[in-house]
């Protein structure tokens, strides 16, 4: 989402923002009315209320993490005003996380309906009753990951720095028509998370030690990265200090993909050696590799064997650079 950040500061501004401004695109998607009848849990009753205004939603979300940020700005709470404004981010984070997994029982159910149809007017009046419930939810996820994503953003705009979560996604002609319904569904909704864990483009690997101090050096040549492939998906080690921390930074500032490749710890000692080798299995069209530990040495190998084009940075390029 590219947008430009600004600060808001008054009750009035903000009226007066909210009734002149329209929605980005990725709000105007996400507030969308996609279902009739409503409805969040079967206890609920159906409603036809239109979502909330995107524009205004958009906004509200931008307001709510600068607001603490200007509120400490200069004063002595100022230093843990990033810390107010990750947990709102988180919340949220952990509202679409709930949603999310509400919406799977939902399709569990809907499989169920569709294994045990048998076409009586009950059967499919609980299918569409399932359906309806899925995509509802589905909706109320949309939206509040849209906003969960813009607070992020705003986040990383006051603070320079990436927010992260704490913890790093059959027919047969015996089918009525609306089991047939279900099943689209189904497969529709599979492919749309599968689209939304699984970002398109050349992918660029990236890895380096926690020892690291000269961003510069790293962002501008990411920059050069992305001037000749635009559409670039980056893929990390997913540490949270030094060199991958860097990458994270300004991948969420250029707006780039980021791939966060975390250990798998039931592999032990071998985790790092299994991921440099998930990340060549992406067939990247570039790599940089800084040094650090024996893990970058390997990657180094594994690049260099592949004959992936490569960037190689040394502890002592950084020293030179920051002299």
């Amino acid at each position: 989402m590219t947008k430009t950040f600004r600060s808001v500061r008054t009750t009035a501004e903000i009226a007066e923002l909210m009734a002149a401004e329209t929605a980005s695109d990725a709000f105007e998607q996400a507030f969308t009315e996609t279902v009739d009848g409503f409805r969040m849990d079967y206890a609920d009753e159906e409603t036809g209320a239109d979502m909330p205004i995107a524009a205004q939603a958009e906004l509200a979300t931008e307001m709510v993490i600068r607001t603490f940020f200007d509120l400490f700005r200069d004063t002595r709470l100022e230093p843990i005003a990033d810390r107010i404004a990750w947990g709102i981010v988180h919340s949220f984070h952990k509202v679409a996380d709930q949603l999310d997994g509400e919406a799977d029982k939902a399709v569990r159910k809907i499989k169920e309906l569709v294994h045990d149809a048998d076409g009586s007017e009950i059967a499919m009046a609980e299918l569409e009753e399932a359906q309806t419930l899925c995509h509802s939810l589905d909706e109320a996820r949309d939206a509040i990951a849209c906003m969960r994503d813009y607070a992020a953003a705003t986040f990383s705009a006051e603070t320079g720095r990436p927010w992260s979560p704490p913890r790093g996604s059959l027919v047969s002609s015996k089918r009525t028509a609306s089991v047939v319904a279900a099943t689209d569904f189904l497969a529709a909704r599979r492919q749309r998370r599968i689209d939304a864990h699984a970002p398109q483009g050349p992918v660029v690997i990236f890895s380096g030690g926690q020892l690291w101090e000269d961003h510069e050096l790293l962002t501008d040549r990411l920059d050069e990265i992305k001037a000749r492939v635009p559409q670039m998906v980056l893929a990390t080690t997913a540490q949270s200090k030094g060199c991958d921390a860097i990458a994270a930074a300004w991948a969420a500032r250029t707006g780039t993909p980021l791939i966060a490749f975390t250990l798998n710890g039931k592999l032990g000692q071998r985790a790092g050696f299994a991921r440099n080798e998930q990340l060549l299995g992406l067939r990247p069209v570039e790599a940089v590799v800084c040094e650090g530990s024996g893990l970058q040495s390997h990657l180094a190998r594994l690049v260099r064997a592949k004959g992936v084009p490569a960037h190689f940075f040394r502890l002592a390029d950084q020293r030179a650079a920051a002299a």
